[in-house]
């Protein structure tokens, strides 16, 4: 049996509770990457294949290394925008572990990100870090998979053979292989369900907070969803935000009307994130995956692109987008529903697949859907599974998570206790310290005292033995000077011999 180490916050058929989600950071900081690795794990769980999670964070130890090496046959690394300035010691740390791999490494769908514009300029301080990553995979792997045509450009432009660089997207618009949901046709109105995501990296680019303000002011039944571990935290720990009047237009505090009004949820796993999204009208936003979700359940949607990690995978799937900076706050959903178009989307999904199945066969790789079952015997165990709703807002009472709340404050309270101890010896030994130094001060302060005195003594001395010589030097001018004339006016007479 071929067994793959994949790089993921969890297996999809983990069931975590909401509080494991958020104390193991099982999303990786975002609930979107979970889609995109479920989707490569359904992918490849083809007959006689075992996919095993390896976690989100990265061990890059020898002995690390000498166990992947000993226990599997290839790594499988699904990543989204790796190549970007905020994730470099994250990739390096990825790089030192492949280095010291033995067996294949495949690397689905990375990304650079840029702005919107697509200039790569800004990704320089980085380009020692995304060479070195990418040379250890290609020495290990047929070729690298990545999003779109930018990401290709900034790979072959720094060198690299353009026929061992692939262009596959994301995996997770390939969750039903080659086959893609029909997406529903709606009429939307003041009645419809809207789900709405928003990022904050968005808030320069875009009026976030008016256009969030404009959704839920008309569409009464209007969700948010949330993706950040923050968020997570958030709702399941609250904030004083209510209390203190502290406001931010962007719903991340308990005092934004989102939340007030219970309007917030926080999808955990990607089969009920998506199976909630089939209960809505329309969704539409910032985020990628938050918007690809929708239309895997078949949930018309419209991406608000703000940078490059949006717009590529965008252009390349043909996903329905509008850039944010040219929508005002008073954009309808309406509009932006009104305006997309999923013809090519759908059109082309099947040549997207036989891409992405192609850079597969050319790693070694066998898939489900063209070597199994189409990943039904997957779906089946996924549908067993008591996987968690999405989080909602808490409201004080007992969701059942108390047990939690109140360990994890023990728990912060006895380590905040223990920093408190160790800085009080600290401070203990400080003062024992200072006294010392102040007891050798003065200690140095008398002797200081006492050779002040003793150089006053001298100066003293000097001077008394200065004034002698003077005076031994005045008398014997007195008389050597009277001498010394007389001896002048004998020796200036003439004829005189002295």
């Amino acid at each position: 049996m071929k067994r793959i180490l994949i790089r993921s916050g969890k297996s999809p058929l983990r069931v975590a509770t909401p509080t494991e989600f958020i104390h193991q950071d099982l999303i990786g900081t975002n609930t979107g990457n979970l889609l995109f690795s479920d989707s490569a794990h359904k992918m490849l769980s083809a007959p006689d294949t075992e996919v095993v999670s390896n976690g989100i964070r990265t061990d890059p130890s020898a002995r690390r290394a000498a166990e992947i090496n000993e226990q599997y046959d290839v790594f499988v690394v699904p990543l989204a925008n790796a190549f970007r300035r905020s994730f470099q010691v994250s990739l390096d740390r990825l790089s030192t572990l492949v280095e010291q791999l033995t067996i294949p490494v495949v690397v689905f769908g990375v990304g650079a990100q840029t702005g919107a514009d697509y200039d790569t300029g800004e990704l320089k301080p980085i380009e020692a870090s995304v060479r070195r990553f990418v040379s250890a995979v290609l020495d290990r792997s047929a070729s690298i998979g990545v999003r779109g045509e930018l990401t290709a450009r900034y790979l072959t432009d720094m060198g690299f053979p353009a026929d061992r660089v692939d262009i596959i997207g994301c995996p997770s618009m390939f969750l039903y292989g080659d086959t893609f949901p029909a997406v529903r046709a709606v009429e939307l109105t003041a009645a419809s369900r809207i789900a709405l995501n928003l990022s904050p990296d968005a808030v320069p680019v875009g009026d976030i907070a008016g256009l969030a303000r404009t959704a839920w002011e008309r569409y009464p039944h209007l969700l948010y969803y949330a993706q950040n571990l923050v968020d997570a935290e958030l709702l399941l720990w609250g904030d004083l935000t209510p209390e203190t009047g502290v406001e931010d237009p962007f719903p991340l505090q308990l005092s934004h009307d989102l939340l007030r009004e219970n309007k917030v949820r926080m999808p955990l796993d990607p089969a009920a994130w998506i199976d909630e999204l089939r209960g809505h009208d329309f969704a539409y936003g910032t985020r990628i995956h938050g918007n690809i979700a929708a239309l895997l359940a078949g949930t018309p949607s419209v991406v608000l692109t703000h940078d490059s990690r949006t717009l590529e995978l965008c252009r390349y799937f043909d996903i329905p987008h509008v850039p944010i900076d040219s929508v005002s706050a008073d954009t309808d959903p309406r509009d932006l529903y009104e305006y997309a178009d999923y013809s090519a989307m759908t059109k082309y999904h099947g040549e997207r697949f036989e891409r992405i199945t192609a850079f597969l066969d050319r790693n070694d790789l066998r898939n489900t859907y063209s070597h199994g079952d189409g990943g039904a015997a997957f779906d089946a165990r996924l549908a067993a599974l008591g996987l968690p709703a999405s989080m909602p807002v808490w409201d004080g009472s007992d969701d059942g998570h108390m047990r939690y709340r109140v360990s994890r404050l023990r728990e912060r309270i006895a380590v905040a206790n223990t920093r408190i101890d160790k800085r009080v010896r600290e401070n203990k030994e400080l003062r024992t310290r200072l006294a010392a130094a102040e007891e050798r001060a003065d200690e140095n302060s008398l002797r200081l005292a006492a050779a002040q005195k003793e150089l006053a003594a001298t100066h003293k001395r000097l001077a008394a033995l200065e004034r002698r010589i003077g005076g031994i030097e005045k008398r014997a001018m007195v008389r050597i000077v009277p001498a010394v004339r007389r001896r002048v006016r004998r020796l200036s007479k003439p004829g005189e011999k002295g």
